[in-house]
């Protein structure tokens, strides 16, 4: 319990591919919509992100998923697009609806995406840089 006897959130950190056009963009989208800073954000080939993949035993070298990483919880894949959703402003709550929609539909489908997405969406030949204004929200 912090100070006034509230509970503490767990820090929400999302991992994210750095040279993925889609998964920078989807960086950017989140950074939008969330005005109260709920998340931080690292790329999965960072020193963090490596210390955090290997912390809950995920491949380190595989930069395929999308993880949101909640206290002692990782979420991956369609679980973890979901779990964002929650936090941002507007509509985008209204998504989480999808989790009724079993795992193997959601991630069937995450997965198609994300097998393709270089393809579809490009590569950078280094991870985004994020603006001096946000890189207080970026982990190293």
């Amino acid at each position: 319990m912090g100070a006034s006897g509230a509970l503490t959130k767990p820090e929400s950190v999302i991992l994210f591919d750095g040279v993925c056009n889609l998964c920078s963009g989807a960086v950017q989208f989140v950074i939008k919509r969330d005005p109260a800073a709920t998340f931080s954000f690292a790329s999965l080939q960072s020193d963090y992100g490596q210390q955090q993949l290997q912390r809950f035993g995920l491949n380190t070298s595989l930069f395929h998923s999308i993880i949101l990483i909640q206290g002692d919880k990782f979420y991956e894949r369609s679980d973890a697009a979901l779990e964002i959703t929650r936090h941002l402003k507007g509509a985008w709550p209204l998504l989480y609806g999808f989790k009724i929609v079993p795992r193997f539909i959601r991630d069937g489908i995450y997965n198609l995406i994300g097998r393709n997405r270089y393809k579809l969406f490009g590569k950078k030949d280094a991870c985004w840089i994020p603006t001096p204004e946000l890189k207080s929200r970026f982990k190293d």
